[in-house]
């Protein structure tokens, strides 16, 4: 079944990894940055964050060496489909890295690895997962494993939901029902650390990811020897994954925190610091008023007026907001002033075409400090702001806009 040559020396990863990816010239150049380490105390193959917030593949020399080329490559790229999506860092579910979350990975991997590995694995579509469809996310198929009746637990058995992963050979299931994975997942966990240190590793190790993979795209687009067998939706994946994202949720504080002004005023409670008891104090608060105009047109949909609402109840404490409904025109006996502290619902008031002239006149005929628009940016472009304007939409909307701005447009997103 081996290819390779007689040796008393253990099988030896990285001297079979080019010639085993020489087809997949992304994960050929993801490999060379993804150390390799022989663990003969796990039964296959796995990847881990080691304590140097680097990832590290660790495989059983012993299970490689009874492989197919065939099969070999398949491991590795199963290895590497954990990284590029998530699935030890960023994407873990509330209850944490549990047996069922390693199955639901391992399902959505290997949607795109039929017939690329060795007996043992996880496949939708096969059994006990015949009702699966391929191509889903591990999200999905968690919710499909914990809505499965098979998998529920019987009587005097756990919750189905234990982090136990198995010999990763055995095919054994346990008393949850739950298969076992063929890779080794042990190393995702991080069991020995606290959850402050769990987290701080994982972004470490994430970021170091980020930048890996990103050198990976640059050089096959540099060679133009292209992706090899990774889908258009996962390229978007990945690109999606290393290009540099701002928050908008900081974006909109820092917004709203620079638009606040200074207030003084006199308090003979207050000791003056240079002249005491001869001038009085001078106490300093310091507030934001903001407009907020919202379009009313049928495309700024109730989703995402409230992912805007929601993070607005979080900032209401640093400013006083002027909500002002408007399309064509502004809904003068709608508009109302939310105070600090205080928490509010949106209803859409009316339903009509867009002009953004009317809110941006609107407010420059009054005291605010900043005004931001939340809209589908589907209008022409309006008259000057007095003061520091934003616009606010979501992905779709800002990648094709009706008009060109200056103004910072802040992109919204889940």
């Amino acid at each position: 079944m081996s290819d390779d040559k007689t040796t008393n020396e253990p099988f030896n990863l990285n001297d079979y990894t080019y010639r085993l990816l020489e087809s997949e010239p992304f994960f050929a150049s993801l490999s060379r940055r993804i150390n390799k380490s022989i663990n003969k105390s796990i039964p296959t193959a796995g990847v881990r964050i080691t304590d140097q917030g680097q990832f590290e593949m660790v495989y059983n020399p012993d299970f490689f060496e009874k492989l197919t080329p065939k099969e070999r490559a398949g491991v590795l790229k199963h290895e590497f489909y954990h990284l590029i999506f998530e699935h030890v860092t960023g994407r873990l579910p509330p209850e944490g890295m549990t047996k069922m979350w390693n199955i639901a990975t391992d399902l959505a991997i290997n949607s795109h690895l039929i017939g690329e590995l060795p007996e043992g694995g996880c496949f939708p579509q096969q059994a006990p997962f015949e009702d699966y469809p391929l191509g889903e996310s591990a999200e999905v198929y968690f919710k499909m494993l914990k809505e499965d009746e098979q998998f529920q637990p019987k009587d005097g058995d756990g919750d189905g939901q234990g982090d136990g992963q198995g010999d990763g050979q055995s095919g054994g299931s346990g008393g949850d029902g739950l298969p076992d994975t063929l890779d080794d997942h042990s190393g995702w966990g991080g069991d020995h650390l606290t959850d402050e240190q769990r987290e701080a590793l994982r972004d470490v190790a994430g970021e170091r990811l980020k930048q890996a993979m990103k050198d990976a795209v640059d050089e096959i687009n540099s060679n133009g020897r292209g992706w090899g067998t990774i889908g258009a939706d996962t390229r978007k994946q990945i690109q999606d994954f290393i290009t540099p994202r701002v928050d908008w949720r900081k974006v909109l504080r820092y917004f709203i925190k620079t638009s606040q002004r200074a207030n003084k005023r006199s308090t003979p409670r207050r000791v003056n610091k240079r002249f005491p008891y001869i001038h009085s104090g001078k106490r300093v608060t310091r507030t934001a008023k903001i407009a907020i105009s919202i379009d009313q047109s049928g495309s700024v949909d109730d989703g995402m007026l409230a992912l805007f609402f929601s993070e607005l109840s979080a900032l209401s404490k640093y400013a006083e907001f002027t909500v002002v409904p408007f399309d064509t025109e502004v809904s003068e006996n709608n508009v109302f002033v939310w105070k600090k502290g205080k928490k509010r619902t949106w209803e859409r008031v009316s339903c009509g075409g867009t002009n953004f002239d009317a809110p941006t006149r609107w407010v420059n005929e009054r005291e605010f400090d900043g005004h931001i628009i939340l809209t589908d940016m589907e209008a022409p472009k309006p008259v000057p702001s007095k003061c520091q304007r934003m616009w606010a939409t979501t992905p779709r909307y800002a990648e094709n806009p009706y008009f060109s701005t200056n103004e910072r447009i802040l992109v919204m997103d889940k």
